[in-house]
């Protein structure tokens, strides 16, 4: 005969309620805004959640923002990096036993190395297929998400990181991909992904109080652009980048706050002097201007 079941504490053993209801009135939706929040859990994990309109989209702060580690690397593209680098030091041997670790999120077959080509030696080690460069384009997504939460909440070292690391995945896509509608899927994603990087370095630097350096980060942003559209063939799509447009208006927000030379500013008052025939004021400005060194 079985023994009647032991009473237990109020609440233990409970099945988990999975209604929302009560969290999502907590944190009321505001269309036109981004509804962004860092939290921590019981444990001391720190999440960034987005409130958006049908629910709350939670993510990792760091490492994959879901939180998985595919067969124990950070993300997939640190999977396929190394099967790179074990490719250029002709390493790859057989396909190895598939073993997702802690992830079982996702079938085996995209996530085997794929082999090495040997018909061309002056060829790239070895060619992603649709499977692989699909699993590093929605992964990637996941990063666009959290990059443009933390931009909300102006942690600017974190989204410098997430979106140098999309910019990784856009250069392997164009670099491995076997398919041309799979390299062709960067072009777009690339202004984007380069322009919020761009953004990013110089308003760290306004925070920092370093206009200088955040006209020159936009600047970099800029030219990495026009690289891009000239690789393209389309050099002429540059001018009407809505993201070049954004990077230009942000630099023409700065160059104001930008220090002025002591040397530029004695001929910006001799200018002014001449002007209003200030004759004696605009030769003791010119006598100044000569005596100072290069």
């Amino acid at each position: 005969m079985s023994e009647k079941p032991k009473p237990t504490d109020k609440g233990q053993n409970q099945p988990m309620n999975p209604d929302l209801t009560e969290l999502l009135d907590a944190w009321k939706y505001e269309p036109g805004k981004i509804n962004v929040r860092l939290i921590e859990s019981s444990e001391g994990m720190s999440f960034v959640q987005v409130r958006l309109d049908l629910g709350i989209l939670q993510m990792h702060l760091d490492g994959r923002p879901d939180g998985h580690r595919p067969q124990g690397f950070e993300s997939f593209l640190e999977m396929v990096e190394n099967w790179i680098e074990e490719a250029e030091r002709g390493d790859i041997g057989p396909p190895p036993e598939f073993d997702l670790g802690e992830d079982e999120s996702t079938g085996d077959a995209p996530l085997q190395p794929p082999r090495p080509s040997r018909d061309d030696p002056d060829d790239v080690p070895f060619k992603l297929n649709r499977d692989q460069c699909a699993l590093l384009r929605e992964e990637a997504i996941q990063y666009y998400h959290r990059y443009l939460a933390l931009l909300a909440l102006e942690d600017f070292e974190r989204v410098i990181r997430d979106t140098t690391r999309n910019l990784r995945v856009l250069d392997t896509l164009s670099k491995y991909a076997e398919h041309d509608e799979d390299r062709d899927s960067v072009s777009h994603t690339k202004t984007h992904v380069t322009m919020m990087r761009a953004r990013a370095l110089a308003s760290l630097a306004i925070r920092d109080n370093e206009p200088k350096a955040a006209v020159h980060a936009i600047e970099e942003g800029i030219e990495a652009l026009r690289k891009h559209f000239e690789n393209m063939g389309h050099g002429e799509l540059f001018e009407r980048s809505s993201e070049v447009q954004v990077l230009q208006g942000m630099k023409q927000a700065l160059t104001p706050k930008l220090p002025v030379s002591q040397k530029a500013e004695l001929r910006k008052r001799l200018d002014e002097a001449v002007e209003f025939e200030n004759y004696r004021l605009a030769a003791i400005l010119r006598d100044e201007i000569n005596s100072m060194p290069d």
